[in-house]
């Protein structure tokens, strides 16, 4: 490619279809090849003898198709002979554009682009922007749409763009409220609170142009949010074509967040509202929709779920990044995505021939008859969705502020290895979505990691369980939080338990009972502990008519240990409605206890009158296996 040097960066922003109709001649000339995604390569037309030329003025650092209106990004190498000045133009609803002092400068092309055809294609872009502004619409986000849910009981935000300036009028059972768009195109007005129905109502959205929104529902709209185990779908969850045959709940309503167009890998909406079908539900969150079966049949209302998960992720990528920045603990977060960008390309290529090494070794082990090895890992680097704060922009952020009741968040796998880290960043990230999405006491249910791996026969001290233990506590030090116990449905050989049937169940009691003041016992937790006569005593809370055992005739997985913090197996006895005494003769002076700490617990049974399993929990705060990793 010719080299010219860059006179100007310039940004141009627009719904393809609206330069394709209003702007037909800047559009062939632009975009004339863009739409195949190939390298720009244009045939000037203005002279007589003129020759296909590589074109450093048109070079497109993005492009994607005509079907997708959406907000976009282009950036614009623009070299010209003469010097125009066009003044900046700015729109907040079909076009933005800007250009700056496109001067001359010594060209590389010949005569192939002369001055006067710079000059016809400045002024039809100018013509463009001047007729745009004319028919300028009213936006609105992929999460205000028909179909949807409201939240019962709680001001409703709607929002969007328009012209600055611009107003716009939100008509919805007999409220009208009217605000006046920003300088920035943004407008956003806070409708009363409405009771739960299940009858369809109609929403319309008015300024130069009317949005009519049809078949909306007011009930109860939750989040549920994590890595795999929540994006895990119904119809690979154990009871899932069952499930899919018996989807035909109208006032469910599903809004599963696409991943490939939140990071922009296609193009089209974040998501639609859905009602529940067969068709509709089998890829939603298994997690996800049980939870929303018995939320409707306990609360007989219009449910919402909206899905917002992806699979492999860690807590940093769904987290604002000023947040993490604001913590020399979670910092570090950040400054890897520095070496990421220095080592991707080395990377990239070490990976690809990993890959091809693995296809070659494969091939050769098949042809043995023996069964292949795993493929080489993904790197980090070449993973955009572990990028701190990468999902919160695309998945989280373009939700806010929309009303939800509460969310449940299932995620923690891929941060084992920073455990420690992983109970400062937790409740940083809990913190800003509440800032962000104004609601700051935002119910939030964390669900806690499952057995997993081998039963070990000596007690362990794992990663894996220190970090299910401070998901313990993240969900213990605040009244908003709380904690789904899973420790008995995990499979020892599978990272994504089949079972998201109980996982769902199990959200439903902590939500109803917490956030909808239902009179339901959930599994006993610990609320302190003393050391009497060489016993620890613990006290629970949470305990119903008293702890029991859930089977066997006496307590499992108690282990303590004295000042030389080595663990042995205890004995243990439930000797009041709330208190366990635990003992063992080999540690006469014990310091610590914990319960059901190994990764995969044989045989957890302690409980109370709900069944539920009681979540394990260590009484020590001594380092773990990840202190200071960072």
């Amino acid at each position: 490619m010719m080299q010219n040097s860059l006179v100007d960066h310039t940004v141009a922003k627009c719904r393809y279809y609206s330069w394709w109709t209003l702007c037909p001649v800047f559009a062939s000339f632009v975009f004339e090849d863009s739409l195949t995604q190939r390298t720009p390569r244009r045939r000037h037309k203005g002279r007589k003898g003129s020759k296909l030329i590589q074109h450093p003025e048109l070079q497109l650092s993005h492009c994607s198709t005509l079907s997708r209106a959406k907000w976009d990004t282009f950036d614009f190498n623009l070299n010209g002979y003469n010097t125009w000045t066009v003044p900046k133009v700015s729109h907040g609803g079909t076009l933005r554009v800007g250009f700056f002092s496109v001067k001359r400068l010594n060209a590389t092309l010949g005569d192939a682009i002369s001055g006067p055809i710079m000059k016809i294609f400045l002024i039809a872009l100018i013509g463009a922007v001047a007729a745009s502004s004319a028919v300028a619409e009213v936006t609105l986000p992929d999460v205000i749409a028909s179909s949807m849910v409201l939240q019962q009981k709680q001001a409703i935000p709607i929002w969007g763009t328009a012209d600055p300036g611009e107003s716009v009028t939100v008509t919805f059972e007999g409220k009208k409220k009217t605000v006046v768009a920003g300088s920035d195109g943004r407008w956003r007005v806070d409708l009363g609170k409405f009771n739960a129905s299940a009858e369809p109502r109609v929403m319309t959205i008015a300024g130069k142009n009317s949005i009519e929104l049809k078949d909306i529902l007011v009930g109860e709209v939750w989040l549920v949010s994590g890595q795999s185990n929540m994006q895990w779908r119904v119809v690979e969850s154990t009871g899932g074509e069952a499930a899919i045959a018996a989807a035909n709940h109208p006032t469910i309503r599903l809004f599963n967040v696409n991943r490939e167009v939140a990071f922009k890998r296609q193009a089209g909406p974040l998501a639609r509202w859905l009602p529940t079908t067969p068709d509709n539900v089998k890829d939603f969150s298994g997690a996800g929709y049980f939870f929303a079966l018995e939320l409707q049949s306990a609360l007989k209302v219009p449910v919402g779920i909206i899905n917002s998960s992806y699979g492999g992720s860690q807590a940093e990528a769904w987290t604002p990044i000023d947040y993490l920045n604001a913590s020399p603990d979670l910092k570090p977060t950040v400054d890897r995505t520095i070496t990421w960008n220095a080592e991707r390309e080395k990377v990239r290529v070490d990976y690809a021939a990993a890959i091809r090494k693995w296809r070659d070794d494969s091939d050769k082990a098949r042809a043995a008859g023996a069964r292949p090895s795993p493929s080489p890992g993904v790197p980090d680097a070449l993973r955009d969705y572990r990028i701190a704060s990468s999902i919160y922009g695309g998945m989280i952020e373009p939700l806010m502020p929309f009303a939800i009741r509460g969310a449940v968040w299932y995620q923690g796998e891929s941060n084992e290895g920073r455990a420690e880290q992983y109970a400062i960043l937790l409740p940083v990230m809990i913190r800003s979505w509440r800032e962000r999405w104004g609601l700051p006491a935002l119910p939030f249910g964390i669900i806690q990691l499952p057995n997993y791996r081998r039963q070990n026969p000596e007690p362990e001290d794992s990663a894996w369980s220190h970090l299910r233990e401070y998901q313990r506590r993240v969900a213990m030090a605040d009244k908003n939080n709380g904690l789904v116990v899973t420790i008995d449905i995990g499979e020892a050989n599978d990272i994504h338990p089949r079972n998201k049937l109980d996982v769902g169940k199990r959200m439903s009691v902590w939500a109803l009972r917490n956030v909808h003041g239902r009179r339901l016992t959930e599994a006993p937790t610990l609320a302190s502990h003393e050391i009497r006569n060489g016993k620890v005593v613990l006290t629970f809370k949470d305990v119903g008519t008293g702890l029991k055992l859930r089977s066997g005739d006496k307590l499992n997985e108690f282990v303590i240990a004295g000042a030389d913090r080595k663990w042995h197996w205890a004995e243990a006895r439930i000797v009041g409605k709330d208190e366990i005494e635990v003992w063992s003769s080999t540690v006469p002076d014990p310091k610590a206890v914990r319960y059901a700490f190994n990764t995969n617990p044989k045989e957890p049974n302690l409980t109370n009158d709900s069944g539920l399993p009681a979540s394990p929990f260590r009484t020590d705060n001594w380092p773990d296996p990840t202190t200071g990793k960072r």
